[in-house]
């Protein structure tokens, strides 16, 4: 019996996969009908019922199309549109979106202190001085409040942190009855309020909800127990920032630097702990850890501190293993709160509306201040009823927050960062960033450290590539400058260890100061007066030689100086401009001799091979001119 073979090969047809819209599907399954099924098919006028089924396809095919392109467009952030895939891209590259902007301004704060008279001399009664609290909130009469973001120590002034002083009253003998103290602070706008939220029992992750518009931040989470609960980047940082004052019962041998380090910077492990994010709708999610565990963390997950001991009941554990999960179930992310109230304080405020005009915000709403034990207290009511405010300048930087483009830039640009210091100058920002309250850091200056070799009698310099020379300088109470205290550098180290890389290990050493004085010799214009010439010239170079102005390295060029001079009215030639160096320690300078000719070359004086910075330190008398008239 014959058979007639059948293939089992269909035939291959030409398939586009370059269409993208309707029309495009369309025209290519009309051309596909035409080339496979000319004999079935081959009526596309409008009014054939086949084709409203082609048309349908070539729907389908447009709107599956545009969902794929969509869903990969809202998958990269330099593309997305869609303000929920911006959140979630946001948050995954670490950066967390603004739905408000707060202004800030600097605020000027006055109390009234008593006199007392000491050495027949009527000076202010320090005992009565306020220490006023940050959170204190001050009412512009243009509606928006205003927080104060630092304490305000009325008892402690510095060049960082100066008071200024004058007679306000006097008695019936015409001596001074209350002196006016004025500090600058920085104010925020925003009002703080909170909410409470019962618990019950502990939830993994558990997340609430604050329902409020313009939430600025978090600024505590307390439960019924007293417990702090503290807000961090991600949940798997377990330590935190805690500041503590710098007196003798928290740190005995740091408490002597307390003048000028009013606070220490300490840090804390933390397993309260909770982050927070903003949603679509502008409302404020708060997360918690997965600690749902009523067993000590190292039951499950051994401390190093007891590996080879045995644990609890002596048994060793070393060959069991640890399934990775049960970080999810320990407080390694955080403890979960459980049957407690937890009250959420926070601030709100913000926007266009909070950039206030100047001398508006002088009305106190609520002052956190305390004092001194066993005054008068009818006096230090009355003292603190003296307490007002005034802002010599607008307040500016309120906003409306992130917008589409502000939120997938700045998201881009967190990712770069990671709040990781890498380069020298994140290094010399980010200590430079250091709250005055833990020290000022007037400059600073970042080298790789090396070591030296000798080879016989010749002396090599090897780099250290695993080391860092930081530099650093502050201000005494004249604006000198002056070495850190140690209180301040300790503070330094514990701010930096957050921060810096992993392989990075920083030593932090003192920059040398180099004094000089000037002389100077021009020839004036006849018509002018030549003291007056003198005197212009003389403030010109205090201004140029401004500390504020300088950095560690920075060498000074002569010429510079030359034009300076040239450019004052009534100076017709600069004849002489001569750099001396000053050192002395009995007379007030820096210890440090220095070659100012031999440092010289083409005009530019170049500092030393070690970091240091060139300090004018008494210009008043060491600025010395000579005008001759031509």
């Amino acid at each position: 019996m014959a058979y007639n073979k059948v293939s089992n090969k269909t035939q291959d047809k030409d398939v586009k996969y370059l269409n993208k819209d309707f029309n495009s599907y369309k025209n290519q399954l009309m051309e596909f009908a035409e080339v496979y099924f000319p004999n079935n098919f081959n009526d596309f006028s409008e009014g054939n019922p086949g084709m409203m089924f082609l048309e349908m396809a070539a729907y389908v095919g447009d709107v599956l199309s545009f969902y794929t392109d969509t869903q990969l467009r809202e998958s990269f952030l330099s593309l997305a549109q869609e303000k929920e895939n911006l959140y979630n891209l946001a948050y995954a590259m670490g950066y967390k979106p603004k739905v408000t902007a707060a202004s800030n301004v600097n605020l000027e704060i006055f109390q009234l202190l008593p006199s007392k008279l000491i050495n027949n001399i009527y000076i202010p009664d320090y005992n009565y001085a306020l220490n006023i609290s940050p959170n204190s909130i001050f009412n512009s009469i243009e509606g928006s409040k205003f927080y104060l973001d630092n304490q305000v120590n009325f008892n402690i002034s510095s060049s960082i942190d100066p008071t200024n002083i004058s007679i306000y009253s006097y008695d019936s003998n015409n001596n001074p009855a209350y002196f006016l103290l004025k500090k600058s602070i920085k104010a925020i706008s925003g009002e703080t309020k909170s909410q409470t939220f019962t618990v019950g029992a502990a939830e993994r992750f558990k997340t609430l909800e604050l329902f409020d518009n313009n939430i600025i931040s978090i600024e505590s989470i307390i439960d019924s127990e007293g417990n702090t609960w503290s807000e961090v980047p991600y949940l798997a940082q377990d330590t935190i920032f805690e500041e503590i004052e710098n007196t003798g019962a928290n740190d005995p041998e740091l408490h002597q630097y307390n003048q000028q380090t009013p606070y220490l910077l300490k840090l804390k492990k933390s397993t309260r702990r909770f982050i927070s994010r903003f949603k679509t709708n502008n409302q404020l999610e708060i997360q918690f850890g997965a600690g749902t565990s009523d067993k000590a963390d190292e039951e499950i997950i051994p401390n190093p501190d007891n590996i080879g001991l045995g644990i609890n009941d002596g048994r060793s554990k070393l060959d069991q293993a640890y399934d990775p999960s049960n970080f999810l179930f320990t407080k390694t992310y955080g403890q979960a709160p459980a049957n407690t109230i937890l009250t959420v304080t926070y601030l709100t405020g913000g926007g266009l509306e909070s950039n206030v005009q100047s001398n508006t915000i002088t009305e106190v709403d609520t002052l956190i201040s305390t004092n001194k034990p066993n005054l008068n207290n009818n006096l230090i009511n009355y003292i603190k009823s003296s307490v007002t405010s005034n802002n010599p300048e607008p307040a500016t930087g309120g906003g409306a927050g992130d917008s589409i483009e502000d939120i997938r830039l700045n998201a881009i640009a967190n990712f770069s960062a990671q709040q990781r210091v890498v380069t020298k100058n994140d290094y010399i920002i980010r200590t430079l960033s250091l709250p005055s309250k833990f020290g000022q850091i007037a400059k600073a200056y970042i080298t790789q450290d090396d070591q030296t070799s000798q080879l016989n009698t010749v002396y090599n310099t090897i780099p250290n590539p695993l080391a860092l020379n930081l530099y650093t300088l502050g201000y005494d109470s004249n604006k000198n400058l002056s070495n850190l205290n140690q209180a301040t550098k300790t503070n330094l180290a514990n701010y930096l260890e957050q921060y810096r890389m992993l392989t990075d290990a920083i030593n932090i050493k003192n920059a040398f100061v180099i004094n000089f004085k000037i002389d100077f010799e021009i020839t004036a214009y006849k018509k002018y007066n030549n003291n007056e010439v003198k005197l212009n010239c003389i403030s010109e170079l205090i201004n140029y030689f401004n500390i504020d102005k300088w950095q560690i390295n920075q060498p000074i060029i002569i010429s510079e100086i030359s034009n300076l001079l040239a450019g004052i009215d009534g100076v017709q030639t600069v004849e002489k401009i001569e750099l001396e160096n000053k050192n002395g320690l009995s007379l007030g300078y820096s210890q440090y001799k220095y070659d100012f000719e031999g440092a010289t070359k083409k005009g530019v004086i170049y500092p030393s091979m070690d970091p240091s910075i060139f300090e004018l330190k008494y210009p008043n008398q060491d600025i010395n001119g000579r005008v001759t008239t031509y």
